[in-house]
C-alpha cells in the first residue's frame, strides 16, 4: 500500500502548506477532485445476503471521481487518481454525476485531520427484484463513517455487467474492468447524516440530521424514523407519499424539505430519558432503501450540596448529588488543613440510589470528618459526563474543642432566652391589661358603704366592717372579727 500512503502524505503536505500559502483566487470556490477511500469488501458466502466474519473481507479502494469540494486553499497541487502497482486487487471507480455528496470534504480530509475513517463495501440486493435488470447490472453499497463526530455516508453503486470491446472481467466479481483495471460504477442513491452521535440535555429540543440524494428517474416512496433502545424498538415518525404522522408527541418533519432540499431531518422537543437510544432514518425509493443511524444520548447535570449532618465528635459530612442522568457519577473527597495542601481521603459511604419519576438519579455520600487540632476544609468533588468540569462543594470543620465551646455557648444562649420569655409571659399575665375589661361603672345609689370609717370608743384594729353592696345587703361575712 505504498502508493496509498504516498497519496495520503501528499495530501497532508498540501493541507499543512495551505496555512503558509497566500490566499489565492481559488479560495472559497468549488473544485472537482478525486476522493480516494481505503475500504474493505465483504465477500458473500454461499447463502445470499449472509456475510461471514472479518476473515472473509478483502482490501479494496473506492475512488469517487471528480467530486465537488470547497477549496479552502489546501487543494493546490492536488492531482487525480492513477492506479499504482501495489494497490489492492479490487478498485471501485464511482461516478457521482447523478447525486450530490455534501460531506465529501470531510471524507477527503479525514486522515490528515487525525480522525479515523472506516469504509465497507458489500453487495446490495434490490428491494423490488427485477430479473432483467439483475442480469445486466450488479449493485454494491458502501458505508463510510468518520470518527470524532464526523459524518456517515451510505452510497448505492450500480455496475454494468456488459463488457465493452472485449474488456477483461474481474476474477471474483465477474464484472468488466476498465483500461486501468478498475470496476466502474455509478452512485445512484446516497443518504447522509452529519454526526453519528449527539448529546442533548433533558428537557431541551434536538434536530436529528438526515439528508439524501438520488438519481433522476427514482421516486421517493417513504421516510421512516425509528428508535431502538435496550432491545426494544418503536416508530417515531412516518412519511409516505405526501402524508406524515408523528408516533411520538411533538416529533416533526418538514415535508416540503423532502422534495426541495432532500432533507429528512427530525425535530424532537421536550426530551425525556425515554428518547435515548439509536434513531434510525430509513429512506425508501422506488428501487433502493438506505438508512442512517444516530445515537442520541440524554444528559442531566447534577446539583451538589454539602452539609454537616451532626455536631457530634467526630462530625459527619453529607454530600448530596441530585437530578443527574445517566447513572454513572464519581465522588471524590479531599481534606485541606490551614497552610497545607489538599489530600484525597477515603472511607466515604453511599446511600441507596433513588430514581425520580423523570428518570434522574439522586445519591448521597457520607464521610466522618477529622478536623484535627487546627480544623480542616473538606471538599466534595463530583464528576459526571454532562459536566465540562467537576462540581465542587466545600465546608470548614472546626477543631473538636472549638466545636464543644461553641455548642455550650449556643445552648446557654438558648436557655437564657427561654428564661426571659417565660418571665415576660408571667409579667404579662399579672398586668391589669391581662385581666381584661373591668366591671361596669357603679351608680351613686349602689356605691359601697364603708362602715366605721373612723375609730370610735372601744375600737380595736380588728373592728372593721366593709361592704361592696348597699347597706341592706350587708352580711356578717364582712362585718368584723366577731363574725368569724
Amino acid at each position: 500500500m505504498r502508493a496509498e500512503a504516498a497519496r495520503c502524505l501528499l495530501l497532508c503536505l498540501a493541507l499543512c502548506g495551505a496555512a503558509e500559502a497566500e490566499p489565492g483566487a481559488a479560495e472559497g470556490q468549488w473544485r472537482a477532485v478525486d476522493v480516494v477511500l481505503s475500504c474493505f469488501l465483504a465477500v458473500e458466502d454461499r447463502h445470499r445476503g449472509a456475510f461471514a466474519g472479518t476473515a472473509n473481507r478483502e482490501k479494496a479502494l473506492l475512488v469517487l471521481r471528480q467530486v465537488p469540494v470547497l477549496d479552502d486553499g489546501s487543494l493546490e497541487g492536488f492531482t487525480d487518481f492513477t492506479v499504482a502497482q501495489d494497490d489492492p486487487p479490487v478498485i471501485f471507480e464511482a461516478s457521482v454525476d447523478q447525486v450530490q455528496i455534501p460531506q465529501a470534504g470531510d471524507l477527503l480530509h479525514a486522515d490528515c485531520s487525525g480522525r479515523d475513517l472506516t469504509c465497507e463495501i458489500s453487495h446490495y440486493h434490490l428491494q423490488a427484484r427485477q430479473e432483467a435488470s439483475v442480469e445486466k447490472a450488479a449493485w454494491f453499497i458502501s458505508n463510510v463513517q468518520v470518527s470524532g463526530g464526523g459524518p456517515s455516508v451510505s452510497m448505492v453503486m450500480k455496475a454494468l455487467r456488459d463488457a465493452e470491446n472485449g474488456a477483461a472481467l474481474h476474477p471474483t466479481l465477474k464484472l468488466p474492468l476498465s483500461s486501468q483495471g478498475t470496476v466502474r460504477t455509478t452512485v445512484e442513491f446516497q443518504a447522509t447524516t452529519r454526526t453519528q452521535s449527539l448529546n442533548a440535555l433533558l428537557g431541551s429540543s434536538v434536530s436529528l440530521h438526515c439528508s439524501f440524494s438520488m438519481a433522476a428517474g427514482l421516486d421517493l416512496i417513504s421516510v421512516e424514523w425509528r428508535q431502538q433502545h435496550k432491545g426494544s424498538g418503536q416508530q417515531v415518525y412516518i412519511w409516505t407519499t405526501g402524508k406524515g404522522q408523528a408516533k411520538r408527541d411533538g416529533a416533526t418533519l418538514e415535508p416540503e424539505q423532502l422534495h426541495v432540499a432532500r432533507n429528512a431531518s427530525l425535530t424532537l422537543p421536550g426530551l425525556t430519558v425515554k428518547d435515548e437510544g439509536v434513531h434510525i432514518c430509513q429512506i425508501t425509493t422506488s428501487l433502493y432503501q438506505v438508512q442512517q443511524n444516530i445515537q442520541l444520548n440524554i444528559q442531566a447535570s447534577p446539583k451538589v450540596r454539602l452539609s454537616l449532618a451532626n455536631t457530634a465528635v467526630p462530625p459527619t459530612l453529607i454530600c448530596s448529588i441530585a437530578g443527574y442522568y445517566p447513572l454513572n457519577v464519581a465522588v471524590t473527597w479531599t481534606r485541606e488543613e490551614p497552610a497545607g495542601a489538599a489530600v484525597q481521603v477515603s472511607g466515604a459511604s453511599f446511600s441507596s440510589l433513588r430514581q425520580s419519576p423523570a428518570g434522574t438519579y439522586t445519591i448521597s455520600s457520607s464521610l466522618t470528618a477529622d478536623p484535627g487540632p487546627a480544623g480542616a476544609t473538606y471538599t466534595c468533588q463530583v464528576t459526571h459526563i454532562s459536566l465540562e468540569e467537576p462540581l465542587v462543594a466545600s465546608t470548614w470543620v472546626a477543631p473538636a474543642g472549638e466545636t464543644t465551646a461553641s455548642g455550650f455557648v449556643f445552648a446557654s444562649s438558648l436557655f437564657l432566652l427561654a428564661l426571659l420569655f417565660l418571665g415576660f409571659q408571667r409579667w404579662q399575665g399579672k398586668s391589669p391589661d391581662a385581666l381584661g375589661p373591668g366591671p361596669p361603672p357603679i351608680s351613686p345609689a349602689h356605691r359601697p358603704t364603708l362602715l366605721s370609717p373612723h375609730p370610735g370608743p372601744g375600737w380595736s384594729p380588728g373592728d372593721r366592717s366593709c361592704s361592696l353592696f348597699p347597706p341592706s345587703h350587708l352580711s356578717k361575712s364582712c362585718q368584723g372579727p366577731e363574725a368569724f
